[in-house]
């Protein structure tokens, strides 16, 4: 059954095209996914398919009796509840309750945050009677066993799927289409993520060969025009106009060039970073800790990731890094050298009416070559650097907030959230520059792909005012959440822990000392023989790891094999994770017995 039909429509926005000649047919059991840089109209298509928006050229029409559900980027609530708002019925409130929205029924939604408001939204419009679904990004403000719950919820559905996403995951479980917006021109992929990126790197290597061929024409052409005068005034005019447009012409610019340069200029940081002490936080004397307790002694070049449900202090703990906010418990000292970079989920306020490349340069100065660059670099080329502020798309602004950040040039970077509402290209290029950038790293995210790709290690907030380090990042603490099953709702099941726990130097991994008393004790040579195994096995797959790093390298221009390679790398990285994990374990047993592992 056709859903929806789109014939050649178009649309604009100030001084700008959007899309044009867009032709799509949505029928029942699609799966589309919408990808494409920051403000090439995803958005805009999506109400454009909803009828909320006319294109400004084509036609849209909708299939008879069609019953649409849609979630806006930035949805209004209207007056009362929580509960009145999501449907007021059983499902929505259940629903409600897997979102982490189940202990605020009765909260007036003009009370709610930005974050808040859009998972009542997605509520709404998961429990609507609908036959087409059009989602705009609504996995952000999820916590990752909300995104769990989501994609089984998106499968299941049996009518028409419309979505914007940047999560990676999401979009390579759900999708069996992809449409991808890219300067006014739409590419259609049947298939999923995997299909997107192949496809995507076939019609850049094809540009690439064609600009090859229109430079060695342009050369021979250009030789032509440059004999002597009496042969130039016997040349065809049809051959002038030809060499001319072979000479003058320009590559399709790609979406995306070059890497971030925005690593010089950063202060160089002392061995002293961040160090927490005791640090704990509630809102009231009469209020449960959202966390207490927490030591963290953050190095010069430490990537750590601030993962939980919903509602565990996350945010509040950056919050009380960064300084805006004084701990309950506590004492925090920072650096001599510290400079700290907050990027939090609200973006800075930017004046609607000044330009970018003004928000850029700051109000004191005018932008000189560097700003120019880094706005480059951050894709506002040419005109879009004189474009205001309030032109931009919810995505740009985003971007440009985050380029603010990053222009400051801290050495301490606290990142709450960044990927929401930031396009892929842009996601993947924030992973690239924070590879190599010298700094040290905090981010909170339920982006799974992001955490995988920036972390080493986690700190679990896990709703009883408990705060523990797990090491090797999110894969291992993926691997215990998944052992280990929890509540579903806004905070995990876990047991509370005594306010009498000793307080760690650091905060750590439990330690194999902590197991169940019931289970059998290994004997002192069984310990040192599997210590050894496993040290072995740790050898063994670090060499792989660096063999793969290497190959990656070697093999840039062959996509194919660039996610065969990318592909193996995680398996290898989980199970290193996996290793070490069990490694600091074994060493943690063997020093609460007093044994020696030599």
């Amino acid at each position: 059954m056709i859903l929806v039909d789109l014939v050649r429509v178009g649309a604009s926005r100030p001084g700008k095209p959007l899309f044009a000649d867009l032709s799509l047919t949505i029928n029942t059991g699609d799966r589309l996914g919408i990808v494409g840089i920051n403000g090439c109209g995803k958005s805009t298509l999506m109400r454009v398919m909803s009828g909320a928006d006319l294109p400004e050229s084509g036609t849209v029409r909708m299939g008879s009796g069609v019953r649409v559900a849609v979630l806006d980027q930035e949805p209004r609530l209207t007056g009362g509840t929580v509960h009145e708002a999501a449907g007021a019925g059983w499902e929505s409130d259940a629903v409600l309750d897997r979102l982490g929205m189940g202990a605020h029924l009765d909260t007036p939604v003009d009370r709610l945050s930005g974050g808040q408001a859009k998972r009542v939204a997605l509520a709404r419009a998961l429990t609507a009677e609908s036959d087409l679904l059009i989602l705009d990004e609504p996995t952000n403000h999820l916590d990752i066993d909300a995104i769990a719950w989501l994609e089984e919820r998106l499968a299941a559905y049996s009518g028409g799927l419309v979505m914007v996403t940047h999560d990676r995951h999401v979009l390579d479980r759900v999708t069996n289409r992809v449409l991808e917006l890219d300067r006014g021109q739409a590419f259609l992929h049947d298939g999923g993520y995997d299909v997107y990126l192949e496809g995507k790197a076939d019609r850049a290597e094809a540009d690439a060969k064609a600009e090859s061929v229109r430079k060695n024409l342009a050369r021979t052409e250009l030789a032509w025009l440059r004999r002597g005068a009496p042969a130039r005034t016997s040349k065809p005019k049809a051959r002038i106009a030809t060499a001319t447009a072979l000479v003058e012409g320009k590559a399709r610019a790609e979406a995306r060039t070059g890497d971030l340069p925005l690593h010089f200029g950063t202060p160089r940081l002392g061995d002293q970073v961040v160090e927490l002490h005791g640090i704990g936080h509630r809102y009231a004397d009469d209020r449960p800790w959202l966390f207490r307790d927490v030591e963290l002694l953050l190095d010069p070049r430490e990537r750590l990731g601030i993962v939980g449900p919903n509602g565990t202090g996350k945010s509040t703990l950056l919050e009380i890094i960064a300084g805006r906010l004084e701990p309950a418990a506590g004492t925090i000292k920072l650096g001599q050298t510290a400079t700290v970079g907050y990027f939090d989920q609200r973006g800075r306020d930017l004046d609607p009416t000044a330009r970018v490349r003004d928000v850029v340069a700051g109000p004191h100065r005018t932008p000189d070559h560097t700003d120019k660059a880094l706005m480059e670099a951050f894709w506002f080329d040419g005109d879009a650097q004189y474009a205001p502020v309030g032109l931009l798309s919810g995505g740009e602004r985003r971007r440009l907030q985050l380029l603010v950040t990053l222009a400051e040039k801290p050495n301490v970077l606290l990142l709450d959230e960044p990927t929401n509402d930031l396009d892929l290209d842009t996601l993947r290029a924030l992973e690239e520059f924070l590879d190599e950038w010298p700094g040290a790293l905090l981010v909170v995210s339920h982006d799974r792909a992001f955490l995988e790709r920036t972390v080493a290690d986690v700190i679990v907030l896990d709703g009883t005012g408990f705060a523990g380090r797990k090491p090797g990042g999110y894969a291992a603490y993926e691997t215990e959440r998944r052992a280990a099953p929890r509540r579903r709702g806004s905070v995990a099941d876990a047991t509370p822990r005594p306010d009498t726990a000793p307080k760690p130097s650091r905060p750590v991994a439990p330690s194999a000392g902590a197991a169940d008393p019931d289970a059998k004790v290994r004997s002192p040579s069984t310990l040192r023989h599997r210590f050894r195994a496993v040290e072995r096995e740790q050898a063994t797959l670090q060499a792989r790891h660096d063999e793969l790093n290497a190959e990656l390298v070697a093999s840039s221009a062959d996509h194919v094999r660039l996610a065969e390679l990318a592909v193996e790398l995680q398996s290898v990285d989980a199970e290193l994770s996996s290793i070490e994990e069990e490694w600091l374990e074994l060493a943690a047993e063997a020093e609460e017995r007093g044994l020696t592992l030599d």
